[in-house]
């Protein structure tokens, strides 16, 4: 039953929406959230070669390119991740120049990121390098880790 306001010796129904359920089932939904985020993220791990360079700015989505060491290709769009596990999911070249073909005509200040596993040979990363120019990445940065003196 509603609440009844009282006014002038008359009943009248009030209408208002209590809130306090909803928030609470919002806040049930943020910890769920909250919780299984982190598990959903898969990893490709990638031995990266060290250096000394300035950090990319971590706010901004990114195109991430990768070879691993058996010289499989995976992409990954997002927030710039750890560097030790990328994520991502294995594409043939073809396919990865194709996305990112589509995603810089979307955005072109979309930065574009190699991650090449230090195992891989110098050929294959040019390549890479190549073909994602070729889909209009006007520059394409190295992932390295951050070297330690």
């Amino acid at each position: 039953m509603g609440a009844v306001v009282k006014t002038g010796g008359k009943r009248k129904p009030m209408a208002e929406i209590n809130v306090v359920p909803y928030i609470d089932v919002m806040l049930v939904l943020l910890i769920i959230f909250m919780v299984t985020a982190p598990l959903l993220t898969q990893g490709v791990k990638v031995d990266l070669p060290k250096a000394s360079a300035k950090p990319v700015d971590a706010k901004k989505d990114v195109i991430n390119v990768g070879v691993k060491k058996d010289g499989s290709y995976w992409l990954d769009v997002g927030i710039t991740k750890d560097s030790t596990d990328p994520g991502g999911v294995h594409l043939p070249l073809a396919d990865i120049k194709e996305k990112v073909r589509i995603l810089l005509n979307q955005d072109p200040s979309m930065p574009v990121l190699v991650r090449g596993d230090r195992a891989v040979q110098y050929g294959v990363v040019v390549e890479l390098m190549a073909q994602l120019q070729q889909a209009g990445a006007p520059t394409v940065g190295l992932v390295t880790d951050l070297a330690t003196p």
